[in-house]
């Protein structure tokens, strides 16, 4: 029942439509920095920190895994059909965990293929940075796909609510206030792949290795406890 439950949500997630959408927003920064290398104006520390980690990490990143996972429960809750999922003979938390692994499936290979395609122009590369920033990427739709399913299921708004955590709290309040990097996704993800590489990943907007990978992991257990918590005491129509 998992299975199926599975496959169906990663093809309501993986729709043409929708696919083609966040395809095209996420080459973007990639045709860029083809572009500067082409220009022979970029080199690996200039494709990380020019257009990787403020473009892609930072913004893009976030803004697919948004629009998959907030619409993964969301879309059901408003179009009445959650009814016919909660009458299953399934557990709650195999209903979330198909849903959060429909996301992760769809987003995954597309962020870590914007990672490595992104690194791998420069005329610098090192596998070793490859290997890092598709790690991160995933590291980080993973943890994104766990809070904005639960945001999903407790808001219709969760678009709106994630672009506005995006912008505000990541991009900005983390920006400037470093306590606050233990509670974000952001700093997991350039953790992460800083850890494993060092530069030339931001150390500035970094945790540690071992801190990235644990917040990381607990968040998004938190959270996908409180999806199964919400799914478990909401109203069902």
């Amino acid at each position: 029942m998992i299975g199926a439950l599975f496959w169906l949500s990663m093809r309501q997630a993986a729709s043409p439509k929708r696919l083609l959408l966040l395809s095209v927003v996420s080459l973007l920064p990639v045709g860029l920095s083809a572009l500067l290398v082409a220009l022979d104006e970029a080199d690996i520390e200039g494709i990380v920190g020019g257009g990787f980690e403020p473009l892609v990490i930072s913004f893009i990143l976030p803004l697919v895994v948004i629009v998959l996972a907030s619409g993964s429960f969301g879309n059901e809750v408003e179009d009445r059909t959650l009814s016919l999922l909660t009458t299953k003979p399934v557990p709650r938390w195999s209903l979330v965990l198909a849903k959060l692994l429909g996301t992760i499936v769809v987003a995954a290979p597309m962020m870590a293929a914007v990672a490595v395609a992104m690194t791998a122009l420069a005329p610098d590369r090192e596998t070793g940075i490859i290997v890092a920033a598709a790690v991160g990427a995933v590291v980080g739709v993973v943890v994104y796909a766990s809070v904005f399913t639960w945001a999903g299921m407790v808001t219709t708004r969760a678009l709106a609510f994630g672009l506005v955590y995006v912008m505000l709290w990541e991009a900005l309040i983390t920006s400037f206030l470093s306590g606050t990097r233990y509670l974000s996704v952001r700093s997991y993800t350039i953790g992460v792949m800083h850890g494993m590489e060092g530069s030339p990943f931001s150390e500035t907007l970094a945790l540690g290795y071992q801190a990235s990978i644990v917040g990381a992991v607990v968040v998004t257990a938190l959270f996908f406890a409180l999806a199964v918590r919400r799914l478990s005491r909401m109203d069902v129509p």
